[in-house]
Formats: C-alpha cells, structure tokens, sequence
C-alpha cells in the first residue's frame, strides 16, 4: 500500500469512496467542484495501482488543524487503510506546524485507537462549523468530535 498525496487523475475515484459513504449517512457529501478545488488537501491510498481510501487534512488556524473525508472502500476496510491515511495526515499536520488535530466522526473508537482522544464538539472554534451549517442534521448531530495532540 502507498499512501500519497492526491492528483487530478484521483478525483473521480475520490468522489465515488465520498458519495458511496455520504449515500449512507456515514459522512458528509463532498462535490467534484469541492475536491477539484481542495485537492491539495486530499491523501489517498493505493493498493496495486488501485485508489481504496482518501482523506483530507485542513488547517483551521495557527494550531489546528481537521480530518475530514476519511473514506475507504468496503472491500480494504479491516486492512489498515484507515490508520495509514490517518498516520499520514498526522505526519503532514506535524511537518506544516500544527499542534492540535482533529476530527468529526461517527466512529470515535477508530480515532482512539489512533490516539485521539474524545472531546465536547462546543469546545471547538466556530470556524469549524462552516461544514455544519450545510448538514442537514446540523441540529441533532449524531457525530463525536476527537482530537490529538501534536
């Protein structure tokens, strides 16, 4: 498995892992338009030439900084795919100088795993919310925010 930054060449296969989960209410949906115009934030993961997960690292301020749009496809899940990208991300937030990560999520065991630790989602800054204000279940949000320091 390689895990690398994302190219234009990815995006289709970005955009089908993102709306396979966004279809089932596992994550937020993410249109062309949005992953053309944030690729250079987007990771993925190869398995034999093949694209089996993606996610997205965003700075939100001097010290923060999210993952977001951490997808793998059904058929890798269970194999690693998921930590290696997050280990990537969090490499990357260390390189660029970031203290802090962090990361709405359904699935907060996963995070732990990771090192992540739970936290109340009011403690994050508003600027975070930007994505919560297109959700459609922005008011009865069913995601754990989780962090990691750097």
């Amino acid at each position: 498995m390689i895990v690398r930054n994302a190219t234009v060449k990815d995006v289709e296969t970005i955009y089908s892992l993102i709306s396979h989960n966004a279809q089932f209410d596992k994550m937020l949906f993410r249109s062309k338009v949005y992953i053309y115009d944030n690729l250079q934030m987007f990771s993925v993961a190869e398995v034999d030439g093949n694209i089996v997960g993606c996610c997205a690292l965003q700075v939100i301020w001097s010290d923060l900084a999210e993952l977001k749009s951490l997808a793998v496809d059904e058929k890798f899940q269970g194999k690693e795919i998921g930590k290696a990208l997050v280990e990537q991300a969090v490499e990357q937030a260390k390189v660029i100088g970031v203290q802090k990560i962090f990361a709405l999520t359904l699935v907060p065991k996963f995070f732990e795993k990771q090192g992540f630790t739970i936290v109340d989602k009011k403690t994050l800054p508003m600027k975070v919310w930007s994505d919560c204000a297109k959700c459609t279940k922005q008011e009865n949000c069913d995601e754990t925010a989780v962090e990691k320091v750097l």
